[in-house]
């Protein structure tokens, strides 16, 4: 089991930057890349970001590529999210989530552990 604690979303305005934070404890070592996702209301959850652990690469969706940066700590585990020039269409719930499986890092279906999500809210 690996546990997972998002912290760090809150209200911006648009043109602001938040950080988020994923600490992940339990068996860590069994998944080697954490993803960042989000999901609007009345729209499906979508792939952000992903790192490995290990190597630390990184991997973005196109539509924030340039103003966000995922980042990991591996002696504290945590992975974080820095969101910057931030947009009112950013507004979502984010979720940090443990891959678990083989595909393709952008896939929902290929994570098997999900934190609980933080809101992100950035107004106009």
């Amino acid at each position: 089991q690996v546990q997972l604690v998002e912290s760090g979303g809150g209200l911006v305005q648009a043109g602001g930057s938040l950080r988020l934070s994923c600490a992940a404890s339990g068996r860590t070592f069994s998944s080697d890349v954490m993803g960042w996702f989000r999901q609007a209301p009345g729209l499906e959850r979508e792939f952000v970001a992903a790192i490995s652990w290990s190597a630390g690469s990184t991997y973005y969706a196109d539509s924030v590529k340039g103003r966000f940066t995922i980042s990991r700590d591996n002696a504290k585990n945590t992975v974080y999210l820095q969101m910057n020039s931030l947009k009112p269409e950013d507004t979502a719930v984010y979720y940090c989530a443990a891959k678990t499986s083989g595909g393709a890092v952008v896939g929902m279906g290929e994570y098997g552990y999900w934190g609980q999500g933080t809101q992100v809210t950035v107004s106009s």
